[in-house]
């Protein structure tokens, strides 16, 4: 949907906003400002917006990489004075990077996992920015905490996880505090990417739920920023997310991004949904990529499950091999069959159902105990979650009671790790699983399936005889509700809540045949090595330069206050319509005949009785009466309406199953309206009545179409354009082309009207010099050349037509009673 009140873009496009100069050359690395200060509000900069009209160089391509924390580890010095840093090699956000050319910079801009004292943030700063080329955001305890362990962790997390705060003491009621906190730490984040940006040059990439609000404040001042965002957890369906009280300042802030990337098609499709339920948006798939129009941008959405870096895990493995832990643990356990999980301790891993799962396999196949053992490996959650105490007693008291009911002295069939361990560690662990079954109830991706994957694949290059050098086998038991799921088609899938499947799962992957687990782990390897950390950022960075291509060719202006900011991007030749050059053209011209657009021909009748000498068109044009003229004409290609009976009653029937929707019968057409209805399902609905009616009236003359919240049927041949070619070729046959044409719409059909006129000129119906207008109204992206912001300015446009048109005639102009100047106007005046 577009709104019209888009006053302020009428002062920016007319020249009466702040003059911005462009920037002077900046240095790649200025130096960075960390003084503490006061966090200023979302509206400080609104009249900064910078904009560029020549488009970047691709030698200077940059990008510089947003996520909440820098993918840095950092410790203080023995003698405790500074610190000592050196690069998290277990972070994705550094591995980006990889699918990146050679010769392109890369940039991070985040937060510190250490808290550094403000005299020392200066020096920091400069030292990371030298020597890592990491922007440190330095938050302030408090409001990190009402940031990060608040808003992220207390109410997005659980949301986007599906939980929703039913009491106040399961999961964390909306604090507008927290938000607040939220909105100002993104603010801060953006002011340390603004430092060290080069608009014209460099493309940003924001990560993950921390900073959905970040696209707003970066766009606000560079209107042209080629920008793009993922998100690395679910995206919930829109009846969870819209229980969030800021659920459209976060939808609009996130689509002031031009690519929106998802690891699934269910987390795009809720995202979609949301737009479309939330702000009236419908996206649209073309050649296989995916884009909403918002006010005349397209924003991509990117559906693309990431990797792992293949070369990193691979040389752990070979460190945990140089290590012996792999033999070390082969020992440990050693005529035992290892399943594994592999979670972080938090409340929707799923890790007591694993454990129950567990339980129930040893009870209900026997055979299996003494044999099978679950190795548990939870790792200490990353920050303050819901419910974790709780969560943690009952995992180790479901452990302990397991143990004691189904061990025997040297068995225990649950051994509960609950410490870090180092990454050479865990792959030693996966190395001597047989399968690694994860129960997660909701996850973004887990990566832990792929990892496994490939340390079950060893070590490449082994030596005949060793433990690497033997077939390739693994096994999989996942949940359907995690993001790797659907790339891991040999993979057993299982709904974590059903306790008994699961188990069942679980047997079956440790019984299978050595054969087949081989056939699944060659499939699973196959997809896995191709589909590496590299490739996604490769492809996301394309699909990025894609959408953003035409940046440079249209004209965008940035309007709207606090979180309702977006940029309208429009044709370079899209400008508002003078009425002075209007005037002048119209008096400059002959004669004059009005054409008007209206829904009903008997209507129009009774209204414009005493105009004899003007034109009238009906019902998208079926219905036609020239100038000078009292008998309307027909143009479809039938007369015959009795396909009417016919798709009159498909319609009653959509209408009573789809409550807020109706039926407009016209004299030549039929019209289903859902504006009304649940937009998910009307939508749905439509899609289904529109292959109903093209079905029933396959050999009927007529054509079905939908639209914006309509389906109509209507008579073939028929439409605004086509009606507007009859009046234009109909003057050339008499030989007397208008000198003079006005065409004003305000709807999707009115587009068609448009596009004639655009080419009217190149096909002879009209002449080289013929003054043509043709006018949208409201600023919004358009196929006419001018717009009119509202019906009000119309209404005057048409009055100081008609004062021009008092002026006296002279005798050769009354005697030539041919109109040779045209006005169409559609039915919203």
């Amino acid at each position: 949907m577009m709104s019209r009140s888009y006053t302020n873009l009428l002062e920016l496009a007319s020249g009466n906003f702040p003059v911005m100069g462009r920037e002077k050359e900046r240095k790649r690395f200025p130096r960075v400002m960390t003084v503490p200060g006061n966090i200023v509000e979302l509206d400080d900069e609104q009249a900064n917006s910078v904009t560029s009209e020549n488009p970047s160089s691709v030698a200077g391509d940059r990008m510089i990489i947003v996520s909440n924390l820098l993918p840095l580890k950092a410790k203080r010095r023995p003698d405790n004075k500074g610190w000592s840093f050196s690069w998290n090699e277990d972070s994705l956000i550094l591995r980006v990077k990889d699918g990146f050319p050679e010769d392109m910079e890369v940039l991070y801009v985040g937060s510190l996992p250490v808290d550094v004292d403000p005299i020392e943030q200066d020096d920091v700063a400069n030292y990371l920015l030298e020597k890592f080329k990491c922007v440190p955001a330095f938050l302030p305890p408090n409001l990190l905490g009402k940031y990060y362990h608040g808003f992220c962790k207390k109410q997005l997390w659980p949301l986007f996880h599906y939980m929703l705060p039913f009491s106040a003491d399961h999961g964390g009621r909306f604090d507008r505090s927290m938000w607040e906190a939220y909105v100002s730490a993104n603010k801060l984040f953006s002011q340390k990417v603004i430092e060290v940006l080069n608009p014209e040059d460099d493309f940003v990439w924001i990560h993950d739920y921390h900073l959905m609000v970040l696209p707003t404040f970066l766009r606000r001042r560079f209107v042209r920023l080629r920008m793009g965002f993922f998100l690395h957890s679910p995206f919930p369906s829109s009846e969870i997310y819209r229980s969030l009280p800021v659920r459209e300042e976060i939808l609009k802030a996130l689509l002031n991004s031009d690519l929106i990337g998802f690891h699934t098609f269910d987390y795009a499709r809720h995202f979609l949904s949301c737009c479309s339920r939330m702000l009236g948006l419908e996206y649209q798939s073309k050649r296989g990529y995916i884009g909403l129009d918002y006010y005349g941008r397209t924003v991509g959405i990117k559906i693309m499950p990431v990797g792992i870096h293949m070369g990193h895990i691979e040389s752990v493995i070979r460190q945990a091999d140089k290590e012996l832990k792999v033999e070390e643990l082969r020992r440990q356990f050693e005529g035992k069959t290892v399943l594994l999980g592999v979670d972080d301790m938090d409340i929707f891993k799923g890790i007591n159902l694993k454990l129950l799962a567990m339980e129930q396999m040893l009870k209900q196949h026997p055979n299996w105990q003494g044999r099978a053992v679950l190795v548990q490996i939870a790792n200490p959650s990353r920050g303050k979650g819901i419910d974790l105490e709780e969560i943690q007693t009952e995992i180790e008291e479901s452990c302990k009671r397991i143990n004691k009911e189904l061990g025997r002295p040297g068995y225990e069939p649950i051994v509960f790790i609950h410490r870090p361990i180092s990454i050479s560690e865990r792959m030693a662990y996966y190395s001597i699983a047989e399968c690694v079954v994860v129960t997660a109830v909701r996850d973004g991706m887990n990566l832990t399936p792929y990892e496994y994957i490939v340390c079950r694949q060893g070590i490449s290059g082994a030596e005949a005889g060793s433990e690497w050098s033997g077939p390739k086998k693994s096994m999989l038991v996942v949940s359907e509700f995690i993001g790797c799921s659907p790339s891991l088609s040999g993979a057993i899938r299982v709904n974590p809540w059903n306790v008994e499947a699961t188990a069942e799962a679980m047997n079956e992957s440790i019984s299978m045949a050595d054969t087949e687990k081989e056939l699944r782990h060659e499939k699973h390897y196959r997809y896995v090595s191709t589909h590496d950390v590299a490739f996604w950022s490769r492809s996301f960075l394309q699909d990025m330069e894609r959408t953003c291509a035409d940046h440079f060719r249209k004209r965008c202006w940035g309007i709207g206050l606090g979180f309702g900011f977006r940029v309208v991007a429009l044709d370079p030749n899209f400008r508002k319509l003078s009425i002075d050059d209007i005037v002048a053209a119209y008096s400059r011209s002959q004669k004059f005949s009005f054409h008007g657009q209206w829904k009903r021909e008997d209507s129009l009748s009774r209204w414009f009785l005493p105009c004899k000498k003007l034109g009238l068109a009906a019902e998208h044009g079926y219905f036609l009466r020239w100038p000078q003229h009292e008998e309307w004409e027909t143009y479809g290609q039938s007369s015959e309406f009795g396909w009417m009976q016919m798709a009159e009653p498909v319609m009653k029937s959509y209408t009573e199953a789809t409550d807020g929707s109706g039926i407009e019968r016209k004299e030549s057409a039929l019209v289903w309206h859902y504006h009304d209805a649940d937009p998910g399902f009307g939508f749905s609905q439509a899609k289904e009545m529109l292959d109903h009616l093209e079905s029933v009236l396959a050999n009927e003359p007529v054509a079905v179409k939908s639209g914006q919240f309509i389906v109509e049927v209507k008579p073939q041949g028929v439409s605004k354009g086509i009606v507007a070619e009859k009046v234009f070729t109909s003057m050339t046959e008499t030989g007397k082309q208008a000198d003079f044409v006005l065409c004003i719409g305000d709807d999707r059909s009115d587009e068609d009207m448009f596009e004639l006129i655009g080419t009217a000129v190149s096909r002879r119906i009209l002449s080289y010099n013929t003054e043509v207008f043709a006018c949208t109204v409201g600023q919004k992206p358009s196929k006419a050349k001018y717009y009119l912001d509202d019906s009000s300015e119309v209404v005057a446009m048409l009055e100081s037509l008609a004062e021009a048109t008092d002026s006296p005639v002279s005798s050769d102009e009354e005697a030539d009673s041919s109109p040779r100047k045209i006005a169409y106007v559609s039915s919203f005046v």
